[in-house]
Protein backbone atom coordinates (compact mmCIF):
# COMPACT_ATOMS: atom_id res chain seq x y z
CA UNK A 1 0.00 0.00 0.00
CA UNK A 2 1.07 3.46 -0.84
CA UNK A 3 0.88 5.87 1.99
CA UNK A 4 0.52 9.51 1.39
CA UNK A 5 2.02 10.80 4.35
CA UNK A 6 -0.96 14.14 5.66
CA UNK A 7 1.79 16.42 7.50
CA UNK A 8 -1.63 18.91 7.52
CA UNK A 9 0.83 21.04 5.29
CA UNK A 10 -0.43 20.04 1.70
CA UNK A 11 -3.35 19.87 -0.09
CA UNK A 12 -3.97 16.23 -0.53
CA UNK A 13 -7.21 15.77 -3.02
CA UNK A 14 -4.80 16.50 -6.15
CA UNK A 15 -2.41 14.01 -4.79
CA UNK A 16 -4.56 11.33 -4.17
CA UNK A 17 -6.98 12.03 -7.34
CA UNK A 18 -3.51 11.48 -9.75
CA UNK A 19 -2.88 8.24 -8.69
CA UNK A 20 -6.15 7.42 -8.69
CA UNK A 21 -5.88 8.20 -12.24
CA UNK A 22 -3.48 5.56 -12.53
CA UNK A 23 -5.46 3.21 -11.35
CA UNK A 24 -3.80 3.17 -7.86
CA UNK A 25 -5.47 2.80 -4.23
CA UNK A 26 -3.57 4.76 -1.99
CA UNK A 27 -3.78 5.57 1.95
CA UNK A 28 -3.94 8.94 3.44
CA UNK A 29 -2.47 8.63 7.18
CA UNK A 30 -0.81 10.61 9.44
CA UNK A 31 -0.06 8.08 12.39
CA UNK A 32 3.07 6.73 12.55
CA UNK A 33 2.89 3.02 12.53
CA UNK A 34 0.87 3.00 9.57
CA UNK A 35 3.54 5.37 7.87
CA UNK A 36 6.11 2.48 9.25
CA UNK A 37 3.81 -0.75 7.52
CA UNK A 38 3.68 1.18 4.20
CA UNK A 39 5.15 -0.39 1.28
CA UNK A 40 5.90 3.44 -0.23
CA UNK A 41 5.83 6.78 1.03
CA UNK A 42 4.50 10.08 -0.45
CA UNK A 43 5.65 12.81 0.80
CA UNK A 44 3.40 16.11 -0.14
CA UNK A 45 4.08 19.41 0.78
CA UNK A 46 3.25 23.24 1.05
CA UNK A 47 4.67 26.12 2.64
CA UNK A 48 7.70 27.04 4.74
CA UNK A 49 10.11 24.64 5.26
CA UNK A 50 10.14 24.96 9.50
CA UNK A 51 6.47 24.92 9.34
CA UNK A 52 6.65 21.48 7.44
CA UNK A 53 9.15 19.92 9.89
CA UNK A 54 7.58 21.40 12.92
CA UNK A 55 4.41 19.16 11.82
CA UNK A 56 6.11 16.42 11.25
CA UNK A 57 8.13 16.24 14.62
CA UNK A 58 5.01 17.26 16.30
CA UNK A 59 3.35 14.34 15.26
CA UNK A 60 6.14 11.72 15.42
CA UNK A 61 6.41 11.55 11.42
CA UNK A 62 9.87 12.38 10.81
CA UNK A 63 11.31 9.07 13.63
CA UNK A 64 8.22 7.15 11.70
CA UNK A 65 9.87 8.21 7.94
CA UNK A 66 13.60 7.59 8.94
CA UNK A 67 12.21 4.12 10.16
CA UNK A 68 10.37 3.05 6.75
CA UNK A 69 13.89 4.85 4.94
CA UNK A 70 16.11 2.68 6.76
CA UNK A 71 13.57 -0.73 5.87
CA UNK A 72 14.31 0.14 1.97
CA UNK A 73 10.81 1.58 1.56
CA UNK A 74 10.83 3.93 -1.38
CA UNK A 75 9.27 7.63 -0.40
CA UNK A 76 8.65 10.32 -3.28
CA UNK A 77 8.62 13.79 -1.53
CA UNK A 78 6.81 16.28 -3.46
CA UNK A 79 7.58 20.33 -4.09
CA UNK A 80 8.50 21.23 -0.14
CA UNK A 81 7.96 17.35 0.59
CA UNK A 82 11.02 17.50 -1.58
CA UNK A 83 12.56 20.13 0.21
CA UNK A 84 12.34 18.34 3.53
CA UNK A 85 14.82 15.72 2.63
CA UNK A 86 17.66 17.72 2.80
CA UNK A 87 19.92 18.14 5.87
CA UNK A 88 18.74 22.02 6.29
CA UNK A 89 16.94 24.99 4.98
CA UNK A 90 17.85 28.65 5.05
CA UNK A 91 14.24 29.81 4.75
CA UNK A 92 13.49 32.49 7.77
CA UNK A 93 16.53 30.87 9.32
CA UNK A 94 18.08 28.29 10.16
CA UNK A 95 16.30 24.77 10.07
CA UNK A 96 17.19 21.45 10.23
CA UNK A 97 15.60 18.41 7.71
CA UNK A 98 14.81 15.04 7.65
CA UNK A 99 18.28 14.42 6.13
CA UNK A 100 17.69 11.70 4.05
CA UNK A 101 20.11 13.19 1.04
CA UNK A 102 22.56 15.49 2.10
CA UNK A 103 22.14 19.22 0.88
CA UNK A 104 21.00 22.14 1.82
CA UNK A 105 17.69 24.31 1.08
CA UNK A 106 18.69 27.36 -0.65
CA UNK A 107 16.86 30.81 -2.06
CA UNK A 108 16.29 31.00 -5.92
CA UNK A 109 18.38 33.73 -7.38
CA UNK A 110 17.28 35.06 -10.10
CA UNK A 111 18.08 37.17 -13.32
CA UNK A 112 16.47 40.07 -15.35
CA UNK A 113 12.90 38.73 -16.53
CA UNK A 114 12.57 36.09 -14.07
CA UNK A 115 10.86 36.73 -10.75
CA UNK A 116 11.20 34.58 -7.34
CA UNK A 117 8.84 32.69 -6.17
CA UNK A 118 8.68 31.01 -9.40
CA UNK A 119 5.11 30.14 -10.63
CA UNK A 120 4.07 28.00 -13.69
CA UNK A 121 5.49 25.66 -16.37
CA UNK A 122 9.11 25.54 -16.82
CA UNK A 123 10.87 22.69 -19.22
CA UNK A 124 12.74 20.24 -16.86
CA UNK A 125 15.98 18.50 -18.19
CA UNK A 126 17.08 14.88 -16.91
CA UNK A 127 21.07 15.04 -16.18
CA UNK A 128 21.19 11.52 -15.65
CA UNK A 129 19.69 8.26 -16.10
CA UNK A 130 16.73 8.02 -13.19
CA UNK A 131 13.77 6.09 -12.09
CA UNK A 132 11.60 8.83 -12.04
CA UNK A 133 12.47 10.48 -15.76
CA UNK A 134 12.29 7.16 -17.25
CA UNK A 135 9.46 8.43 -19.67
CA UNK A 136 10.36 11.70 -19.76
CA UNK A 137 11.87 13.81 -22.89
CA UNK A 138 14.33 16.47 -22.28
CA UNK A 139 12.61 19.88 -22.30
CA UNK A 140 9.03 18.44 -20.75
CA UNK A 141 7.18 21.11 -18.70
CA UNK A 142 6.29 20.81 -15.21
CA UNK A 143 4.41 23.07 -13.16
CA UNK A 144 6.55 24.77 -10.52
CA UNK A 145 5.61 27.29 -7.03
CA UNK A 146 8.72 27.53 -5.24
CA UNK A 147 10.81 30.33 -3.74
CA UNK A 148 13.70 28.23 -2.55
CA UNK A 149 15.66 24.53 -4.31
CA UNK A 150 17.96 22.20 -3.57
CA UNK A 151 21.40 22.18 -3.20
CA UNK A 152 22.81 18.94 -3.44
CA UNK A 153 25.96 17.73 -1.86
CA UNK A 154 26.32 14.94 -3.98
CA UNK A 155 26.07 16.01 -7.63
CA UNK A 156 24.90 12.20 -8.19
CA UNK A 157 21.72 12.68 -5.93
CA UNK A 158 20.66 15.39 -8.57
CA UNK A 159 18.53 13.90 -11.60
CA UNK A 160 16.93 17.03 -13.00
CA UNK A 161 17.04 20.88 -13.33
CA UNK A 162 15.90 23.78 -14.88
CA UNK A 163 17.38 27.26 -16.31
CA UNK A 164 16.95 29.74 -13.98
CA UNK A 165 19.16 32.32 -13.00
CA UNK A 166 22.83 32.21 -13.61
CA UNK A 167 22.89 28.30 -13.19
CA UNK A 168 20.86 25.06 -13.70
CA UNK A 169 19.17 24.68 -10.41
CA UNK A 170 17.85 21.00 -9.20
CA UNK A 171 14.45 20.22 -9.42
CA UNK A 172 14.55 16.38 -8.55
CA UNK A 173 17.01 14.29 -6.84
CA UNK A 174 17.03 10.51 -6.15
CA UNK A 175 19.28 9.00 -3.75
CA UNK A 176 18.79 4.83 -3.43
CA UNK A 177 15.22 4.59 -2.02
CA UNK A 178 14.82 8.26 -1.80
CA UNK A 179 12.66 10.27 -4.31
CA UNK A 180 11.52 13.85 -4.49
CA UNK A 181 10.92 16.47 -7.04
CA UNK A 182 10.11 20.17 -6.81
CA UNK A 183 7.35 20.39 -9.38
CA UNK A 184 3.65 19.35 -8.82
CA UNK A 185 3.49 15.83 -10.85
CA UNK A 186 -0.11 16.54 -10.11
CA UNK A 187 -0.92 19.34 -11.09
CA UNK A 188 1.45 18.46 -14.82
CA UNK A 189 -1.01 16.68 -16.57
CA UNK A 190 0.47 13.62 -18.06
CA UNK A 191 4.35 14.69 -17.96
CA UNK A 192 3.32 14.53 -14.07
CA UNK A 193 1.24 11.55 -14.82
CA UNK A 194 3.77 9.82 -16.16
CA UNK A 195 6.78 10.24 -13.57
CA UNK A 196 4.50 9.32 -10.77
CA UNK A 197 3.64 6.18 -13.27
CA UNK A 198 7.29 5.69 -13.20
CA UNK A 199 7.54 5.46 -8.90
CA UNK A 200 4.47 3.44 -8.97
CA UNK A 201 6.41 0.90 -11.14
CA UNK A 202 9.42 1.43 -9.32
CA UNK A 203 7.46 -0.16 -5.80
CA UNK A 204 6.06 -2.63 -8.01
CA UNK A 205 9.07 -3.85 -9.22
CA UNK A 206 11.06 -3.71 -5.74
CA UNK A 207 7.88 -6.14 -4.66
CA UNK A 208 8.07 -8.47 -7.06
CA UNK A 209 11.87 -9.11 -6.33
CA UNK A 210 11.23 -9.39 -2.81
CA UNK A 211 8.76 -11.58 -3.57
Amino acid sequence: MIVIVDSKIANLGSVIAAFRRLGETVSVSDDPDTVVAADALVLPGVGAFGDGMESLRRRGLDLAIHSAVQAGKPILGICLGMQLLAEESEEFGVHEGLGLIPGRIVKLVSKPGERVPNIGWCDVRPTRPSVLFRQTSSGTAFYFVHSYHFLCADQNDAVAAIDFGHAPVTVAVERKNIFGVQFHPEKSQDAGLGVLESFVTHIKKGADHVA
